[in-house]
């Protein structure tokens, strides 16, 4: 079996969790493959062999890779999607950083994710993307996202006027900061910090958040997710921030945009005791009210 290795990189305090998910994997006899910066910054450290494999990007990694590790938090594990795009890799996200919704698997559980992947007896559960479709060329080769798309004011400019449109059929003006378009996935983050609702991973739908809006009796809308999402773009600045993810573009206000269903999805690995209300329990503290 070979795996994938990514991470932006690691703390020194880190290291020993390293070193042991590296030697269960020896032991095991999985081969691990390398993000070559992480692997630059960590072989002398950790003592790698010079021989070890190594990748660069998506045209490095082939049918032979069964597993990608994202070593990190939850910004880490959405670079990934940019790494396996639609090879149908799945991504196992051992959690480095802070809250750990995407990549939820503590480092207290790395031998039991070496023996699931040993045993593949792990679960792989398929996550929605969000596509962006523009008049210009935008984001390269993945105008898309894991957990949302966002139109931003830049800085300290006024609020915009964002009008938004539903397969063609005007649905609202957003007179906003931005407005954000989560999947099922991303609906834990960015989405939910502005009050938008959660919603399960497999309920086929979109989430529309306003950021900040002006209007007290606007609130978030769920849509399905088979709903193409266009926007026209007003306001006193002449351009505007546009994400997917944590990834950037200054986008002049007469772009053309609009959002819609990728067409195909990522795979995010869990332990076969681990499911979503688990983990809106552990990260959100649901039930540890001293009352119940």
């Amino acid at each position: 079996m070979r795996v994938a290795i990514y991470s932006r990189g690691i703390e020194k305090e880190q290291l020993e969790d390293v070193r042991s998910l590296f030697n269960e994997l020896a032991a095991s006899s999985i081969t691990p493959v390398f993000f070559q910066p992480f692997y630059e910054q960590v072989k002398a450290l950790l003592s790698l062999d010079s021989s070890d494999e190594v990748f660069n990007s998506f045209y490095d990694l082939d049918e032979s890779i069964e597993c990608l590790i994202s070593l990190g938090g939850d910004g880490t594990l959405l670079d990934t999607v940019t790494l396996v795009r639609a090879k149908s890799i799945p991504v196992l996200g051992i959690n480095f950083g802070r809250l750990g919704f995407l990549a939820s698997i503590g480092r207290k559980e790395i031998t039991n994710v070496v023996k699931a992947l040993e045993s593949r007896t792990f679960v792989a559960d398929k996550r929605t993307l969000v596509h962006l479709d523009s008049n210009i060329p935008l984001f390269g080769e993945v105008p898309y996202a894991l957990n949302e798309f966002a139109i931003q004011k830049r800085d300290s400019s006024s609020m915009m006027k964002i009008h938004t449109y539903l397969n063609g059929e005007f649905l609202n003006t957003y007179w906003a900061d931005g407005i954000i378009v989560a999947t099922p996935t991303g609906s834990t983050g960015y989405s939910l910090s502005c009050n938008g609702p959660i919603v399960f991973p497999d309920s086929g739908s979109f989430v529309i958040t306003p950021v900040a809006p002006h209007n007290l009796n606007i609130r978030p809308i769920v849509v399905p997710d088979n709903t193409i999402i266009s926007f026209e773009v007003e306001g006193r600045s002449d351009h505007f921030i546009c994400t997917l993810d944590s990834r950037k573009e200054i986008v002049d206000k007469t772009v053309q945009l609009a959002v819609k269903k990728e067409e195909f999805c990522i795979s995010l690995v869990r332990l076969n005791e681990n499911n979503f209300l688990q983990t809106l329990r552990n990260k959100l503290s649901w039930g540890l009210d001293t009352r119940n």
